[in-house]
């Protein structure tokens, strides 16, 4: 029997340790926070009863059918659809940019082909043969009018630098659709914890073979005590930080209450620039099965993150990406420990993603426990 510590108790530390415990394994899981969940964390606000986000509203939604399994098998997921507004211009849209954003946008009442050819022929920027920002893959996709209401001053918001600056592959795909879907994903399983996501981790956590410590700072010179330590926490923090910061943004919410139903959405954004927000977050929206009078909402702030901030969105430009290499090197020569997670891989998750990666580290570090092999220090390589 291993011992084993699971550094953060959020999704990878959970579900990790949990696929260790069921093996028969000790495991110890510490978080330097009060309670379990990570940023996912949920908590009843007292006053109005809202399920609130703490760190941001988290919205589970997954092609994975084994993870949507996994996630049900601790928790009820109830329907949800992630309906996002945006407003712009004095005026109020559906996003993604769909037929009725463009219609509505542009005074039209297009049909699908009509869009679409108006998009092509008369809105976007064929000049652009092979766009390399995100700004040149918004023009030649969009166009100018669209990109400047519901783009820019987003992205400049939220990335703290010109959409000039920024890689063509934040943009993945074409940003409009040429029907009247407002769903925000495409995925063919989505929902909402009934109860949040806290109790469905409490409940991962639960089991005779798992130890959780809460307010317990790790210190790397811990690691010796245990067989094998996953690290979920910040790549470049195991190492002291002792080549540089890794780059991230972080967020600042702005908490307040209202009497009724604030905004009549889960989410609004703010394309413009001169509007110091990003969004505004309603909490009750995101349980549409339950009724509450009064409303919980956030105004989302992002910034550079600072030494003491908590990290939300690895920045992962040309010197981020270089810093990155470095890390990974010292990682790899580095015994004893496996980096999971979003920080411990310096890369943006969703929550699907993250349960999916754990699984199968889990499973692999299991077979290099049986072949007697040394576990790798990324199951998933960062770069």
């Amino acid at each position: 029997m291993g011992k084993y510590l699971m550094v953060g108790a959020g999704l990878s530390g959970a579900v990790i340790g949990r696929h260790l415990a069921e093996a028969g394994h000790d495991v110890t899981v510490v978080d330097s926070r009060a309670h379990v969940g990570g940023n996912c964390h949920t908590e009843r606000d007292p006053d109005t009863g809202v399920m609130v986000h703490v760190y941001g509203p988290h919205i589970f939604h997954t092609d994975d059918a084994e993870v949507w399994d996994y996630v049900n098998g601790y928790e009820t997921f109830l329907p949800y659809r992630n309906r996002v507004k945006a407003t712009t211009g004095g005026a109020v849209y559906s996003l993604p940019v769909n037929l009725h954003t463009i219609n509505q946008f542009f005074g039209r009442t297009m049909r699908p082909d009509e869009a679409r050819d108006f998009i092509a022929n008369e809105q976007a920027d064929t000049s652009i043969a092979d766009p390399q920002t995100f700004e040149e893959q918004a023009m030649r996709f969009v166009g100018k009018d669209l990109y400047e209401a519901f783009f820019r001053g987003y992205t400049v918001k939220q990335w703290g630098v010109q959409p000039s600056q920024l890689p063509a592959s934040i943009l993945k795909r074409l940003p409009v659709r040429f029907n009247y879907d407002d769903n925000y994903f495409f995925h063919r399983f989505q929902g909402m914890p009934e109860h949040g996501y806290t109790a469905m981790i409490e409940r991962i956590l639960d089991h005779p073979g798992l130890k959780v410590r809460l307010e317990t700072v790790f210190d790397r010179s811990q690691a010796g005590e245990y067989d094998h330590v996953f690290y979920s926490g910040p790549l470049d923090g195991w190492f002291d930080y002792e080549l540089g910061r890794l780059g991230y943004r972080t967020l600042d919410f702005e908490r307040f209450t209202y009497d009724g139903d604030y905004q009549g959405c889960a989410v609004m954004n703010y394309g413009e620039e001169r509007v110091p927000y990003t969004r505004i977050t309603e909490h009750k929206h995101f349980a549409p099965w339950e009724t509450h009078e009064g409303s919980v909402c956030y105004r989302e702030f992002s910034r550079a993150c600072e030494p003491d901030d908590i990290p939300y969105y690895p920045i992962r430009q040309v010197a981020e990406r270089a810093l990155l290499g470095e890390y990974v090197a010292l990682a790899e020569q580095t015994e004893g420990v496996s980096f999971v997670g979003r920080l411990g891989t310096y890369r943006y998750l969703d929550m699907d993603v993250t349960i999916r990666e754990a699984l199968d580290t889990a499973r692999g570090f299991l077979g290099h426990v049986q072949a007697g092999t040394r576990a790798p220090a990324f199951f998933v390589a960062p770069l």
